[in-house]
């Protein structure tokens, strides 16, 4: 068989010797070219160098968070402030002024609980301040009640389930309620209150694990950790709603009646 040149050419490029007989003529040709053709030389690689360990303290740095402490459900006063206070649970510990841990007296029989920080009390550092605190002050006042230093009795204790103010006042999302809900348990734990009010939505879901409306659940008496809680609206939606205002109003004279039996049955 004679070999053409295009064939020889190909035969090359490929790197394949003829694998069938061919003509001694072709066969000399082809030793000939294949002497003749310059051997590439190899390319140096390059030496591999050995992964440098990542130092743990690296990873933590790089991390926006971690985790929250743990024993929250032991804490006393003191102990569970500072664990707010430098808080790192979420990324709400980015964006915040200060953390908002909560006023009143500690051993209070009213516990107010509201939903998360805003602006003025991201600044100040006190929860319900603004339009929506005077409100509720006000609201507070017509039941012979203040956040004022006073007694027990007439005293109540102000905390919200975010101990951090969310960007631009957005609502609060469920790992941030998830992180922040031990804080605020372990807050009526220790004060103890004959009765919670819960304002708004996020408070009151977070507070009683369900997704009803406050309408549904309002006139009402829940429980959590044996404590009654009654739900009404946020100031803030009074604010916009005026005409609810009566309806908080009912909302407040039960959690009085409330009190009231609470405080004779332990007086018995």
């Amino acid at each position: 068989m004679r070999w053409s040149e295009r064939q020889r050419a190909m035969l090359r490029e490929m790197g394949i010797p003829p694998f069938w007989p061919v003509e001694p003529e072709t066969a000399a040709v082809m030793a000939t070219e294949a002497v003749a053709a310059p051997v590439p030389a190899p390319v140096p690689s390059e030496p591999i160098k050995p992964k440098q360990p990542i130092a743990v303290a690296q990873v933590l740095d790089a991390l926006p968070q971690a985790r929250r402490p743990d024993g929250v459900e032991s804490m006393d006063w003191p102990a569970l402030r500072e664990a707010v206070a430098h808080c790192r649970a979420c990324d709400l510990c980015g964006s915040r002024t200060q953390t908002v841990f909560g006023v009143g007296h500690i051993e209070a029989q009213w516990m107010i609980v509201g939903e998360a920080p805003g602006e003025q009390e991201d600044k100040q550092g006190e929860p319900f301040v603004g339009r929506a605190g005077q409100l509720l002050d006000r609201m507070l006042a017509a039941l012979d009640l203040t956040r004022a230093e006073s007694t027990a009795d007439k005293q109540v204790y102000i905390a919200n389930v975010l101990k951090c103010r969310p960007p631009a006042n957005r609502n609060p999302l469920p790992p941030e309620v998830a992180q922040c809900e031990p804080y605020l348990l372990r807050q009526m734990a220790l004060v103890q209150p004959r009765v919670v009010l819960a304002m708004g939505r996020f408070a009151v879901q977070s507070l009683l694990k369900t997704s009803e409306a406050i309408g549904r659940l309002r006139g009402k008496v829940h429980e959590v950790q044996g404590v009654p809680v009654i739900v009404t609206y946020h100031p803030a939606y009074l604010l916009r709603n005026p005409a609810d205002k009566a309806l908080v109003w009912d909302d407040l004279c039960l959690a009085r009646e409330v009190w009231a039996q609470r405080g004779a049955q332990s007086s018995r």
